[in-house]
Order: C-alpha cells, then structure tokens, then sequence
C-alpha cells in the first residue's frame, strides 16, 4: 500500500516532475500509436491519401467518445484527491464506486447511440463520398470497443491520484506497444486495411483496460473499487468537475469538425479532400502538443487537490509554478520543430509534394501560439483539479469562442487556408486572459480554503 509518491509531504518541485513526467510520456505514447495508426494508413498503396482523410474524419467521433471518459475520470479523480488530502478515505471510496458505475452505463449507452447514427455523423463531420467508404469501416469497428476506451481512460485517473503515476504510464505504454505492433500485422499482412488500423486500436484498449481493472481491484492502492454506495449527490458533484474537461474536448471536436466543413466548403470539389487530408496533418502533429501537455497538467491535478483539500495554499502555489515552467518548457522545444522542420514530421504521412508543402505550411501557422497555449493549460486544469470549476469553465469558453469567430470570419474574407490562421489567435487570446484572471484570483481562492470549508462528497 505504499504510494510512488507522497502527495502531501514530498518537496514540490521534485514531486512535480515525478508525477508530470510519466503522465506526460504515457500521453506522448498514446498520441505516438495514434500517428502510427495514421502513417501506415497513409502508406496504403494507392488508397493511402483517401484513406487518411476518411480516418481523419473519424478523429472528432473518436475524441468524442473519449470526453466521456474524462467527464467521469477527470471530475472524479480531483475530488478523490481532495478527500484524500481531508483524510476523509470513506468518502474516496465512494468517489471511485461511482464513477465505475458511471463508466460502465455510459460505455453501454455510448455503443448503442453511436453504432446506430455513426452514418450520419460521418456526413455531418464532413465525409465526402469519396472518403465515406473508408470513414465508416473504421469507425464501426472502433465503436465495438467503446467500454474498454472508457474503461482504460478513465479509471487510469484513479490509479493517478493515488501517487502512482508510473503505474498509470504503464497502464498505457501497454496499450500503445500492443498498437504500434498490431499495426503493420492487421493492416499489411492481413491485408485488412483501415479495418486492421481499427481493430489494433481496440485490442489495445483491451489490454490497457485489463490492467487498470486488476490495478483498482488490487490489493496497492489505499483506495480501491468496491460496489454499493451509490449517491446522486456523488454523481452530481463528479460531473459538475469533470464538464470543464468534458466540454474542452468536445468543442475541441467541434472545432475539428466545423475546420473539415469550412475547408470542404471553400476548397471546392478539387481542393476541398486535400486540405482536410493536410489539416489531419496538422492536428496530428498538434495532438504531439496538447496530449503530453494534458499529461503534464492533469497529471499533476492529484498534487493540488491533494494539497487544496489538506489546506496547504503554500504547496499549491509553488506546484503551479513548476507545473507552468515545464509546461511553457515542452511548448517551447515544439514551437521550435514546428517552425523548423515541419515536412519531417508530414513526410511521415505522404510524399507527394503539393500535400507536403501546404500541410507543412498549415503546421507553422497553426502554432505560432503554443507557447502561451502551455500557461492556458496549466491555469485551466489547475482550476479544474481544485474542484474550481467557476473559474476554469468560462477561461475555456472564452479561449473556445476566439476560435469560432475567427473560423468562419477569415476563410469568408481570405479563402481556405486562412482557417489555420484560428489556432494562433485563439492561443494568444485565451492565455492572455487565463494569466489575468488567474492572478486577480488564486489568492483569494486559496485564502477560502480552510478546513471547516469541506464538505462530505
């Protein structure tokens, strides 16, 4: 029952990078299998870059499905750490048996919906007829494995929270190496195409969900999953926390999809599947970005809950100074390869010249702005895993609206490729609001935290 790392006494800025780092290479992994899936199905002799833009497609449908993960695992795993820092662990355990509950119906609810509109949604999300073919045989095969993409993501944040961050990037290196040699196998080998890529994905997930149940089933950690306990309160307290991350993603989705339609749109018939192809891309490369950043800073969310329910503002403050300078650190070395040496990373994914220049020209635009976007992160879930929802909401809607204005205000005005002008002004614009909001509050935040403020979950 001993933790990797004691949340509430082990100094700061070494905690930080003990839990930051391995959350930040075990997204980095999954990301990493995510652009295998993508780079072999662009290799697929003469169908690679249709293909690519069907599965690019799939991706909003993909990360949707996935929010719902976080909807539980990041609202329940910061109010876990809070009570944990209480000393309250009967109200911890409560936590976890209901977010397994929650889980466990979403998955079934989420399989039966989606499997029954996927057709609809792929339209909608900007498949032509072209890309349909290739879009829908992927999906499908995904959407079987609904419960274990759930299961794996979500409760991996319970075995976080606990101080075991290496147990967690284990949890997902596995499933990551399983992928990257499935892979080749399913979609080469046995010729099964981008219905091999799919069903790699989902015997991953399975294994990464095996070992994520056996961990929580365990006899390691403090808390572990048990039955009974069901409390709406719980339920509501859960997804009152965990909607910031859940509407992060999925108007992060929705972003995705109205780029595909705009391009679509101002593109034309002949322009149109190549520019959703580039910007696959490009998002590709910009997952490389947000999803070890995300790492880093949800990671370290069970540090200052922890830390935010023991009433501890001096351990809190001095966390979010480590977790913003590692977090602008990372932002900085992808800054600096975006703007270098972009068709490095594009090569991997096409080699016709036209495809390589604009998705190249696409990624040095698109993150002009990543290094402010790292402070963003690090204010946004920061509140967020203080169970402040209050604040990190509206900072996310705000960052969410510059971006819609600007994606249909600048193609209207400077046709297609404009649209990659939306990243950058986005990142400057939320950051820039994030940072004053952040110092007009914390202190009075904080400065509210006693200990005859918490409250049974």
């Amino acid at each position: 029952m001993k933790r990797e790392n004691d949340l509430g006494r082990d100094p700061i800025r070494s905690l930080v990078l003990r839990v930051a780092l391995p959350s930040m290479l075990a997204q980095f992994v999954s990301v990493f299998y995510s652009i295998v899936d993508r780079m072999y199905i662009g290799n697929i002799p003469e169908i690679g870059d249709t293909a690519l833009a069907g599965v690019g497609i799939c991706g909003p449908i993909v990360t949707l499905v996935g929010a719902f993960a976080f909807l539980v695992g990041v609202g329940g795993a910061p109010l876990m750490s809070i009570k944990l820092g209480e000393g309250d662990r009967d109200a911890a355990e409560r936590i976890l048996a209901n977010c397994f509950l929650m889980l466990l119906v979403l998955s079934a609810v989420l399989t039966a919906v989606s499997l029954l509109i996927r057709e609809k949604l792929l339209m909608w999300f900007g498949a032509s007829t072209v890309t349909f073919p290739y879009a829908n045989a992927y999906i499908t095969i995904y959407l079987m494995g609904t419960v274990f993409a759930l299961m794996s993501s979500g409760l991996n944040q319970f075995i976080v929270c606990q101080g075991f961050a290496n147990a967690g990037m284990r949890s997902v290196l596995l499933g990551a190496v399983l992928n990257i040699v499935l892979d080749p196998i399913l979609i080469f080998l046995l010729d099964m195409g981008v219905q091999g890529a799919a069903l790699a994905t989902v015997i991953s997930q399975m294994a990464s969900c095996a070992y994520v149940l056996l961990f929580l089933f365990g006899r390691r950690p403090p808390v572990r999953i048990t039955f009974g306990h069901y409390r709406l309160k719980t339920v509501r307290s859960v997804l009152t926390v965990g909607m910031t991350s859940f509407l992060i993603i999925a108007m992060d989705n929705v972003m995705i999809i109205a780029m595909n339609a705009i391009l679509q749109k101002y593109g034309g018939a002949g322009e149109g599947d190549m520019l959703v192809t580039c910007a696959t891309i490009m998002q590709s490369f910009m997952l490389m970005i947000t999803m070890p950043l995300g790492g880093i800073t949800g990671g370290t969310q069970s540090i200052l809950g922890f830390n935010y329910g023991a009433c501890r503002p001096d351990r809190v403050l001095e966390a979010q100074k480590y977790i913003a300078m590692l977090c602008v650190a990372f932002t900085t070395i992808f800054f600096l390869i975006a703007q270098l040496i972009p068709q490095s990373f594009v090569l991997i994914f096409t080699r016709d010249p036209d495809y390589v220049a604009t998705a190249s020209r696409a990624i040095r635009i698109f993150t002009l702005g990543i290094i402010p976007m790292g402070l963003q992160y690090t204010i946004v879930d920061g509140f967020t895993g203080m169970g402040v929802v209050r604040a990190s909401l509206p900072l996310s809607f705000w960052r969410k609206g510059l971006y819609f204005v600007s994606l249909f205000a600048l193609p209207a005005l400077f046709g297609a490729q404009a649209v990659f002008l939306t990243g950058p002004i986005a990142d400057f614009g939320g950051a820039a609001v994030s940072v004053l909001v952040y110092r007009l509050t914390i202190q009075k935040i904080l400065g509210k935290r006693t200990p005859s403020t918490t409250q049974s979950a």
